[in-house]
């Protein structure tokens, strides 16, 4: 009986890290999706804008907010797992 609790338990603990990684990259992939949507916002802003230094500034910060989104992103992938 002791074996067949500890292969059910076994089988629970993986169907739980299986499941917690699956939300943990879903997770991950909206607030990448988000972070992109902002960048985009934040592009569409600078373009509305009549003044360049003003448009200059919000194309940098949609720059700036891309490669966060990319660095930090990436990073939190390769410890999920």
């Amino acid at each position: 009986m002791a074996t067949h609790t500890t292969f059910n338990l076994d089988d629970l603990n993986e169907r739980i890290r299986s499941s917690s990684s699956q939300a943990g990259h879903t997770v991950l992939d909206t607030y990448e999706k988000s972070l992109k949507s902002v960048a985009d916002l934040q592009d569409r802003a600078a373009d509305a804008s009549q003044l360049e230094w003003v448009a200059a500034i919000g194309h940098s910060q949609a720059r700036f907010t891309r490669d966060f989104a990319a660095s930090y992103t990436s990073a939190v992938r390769d410890l999920l797992p």
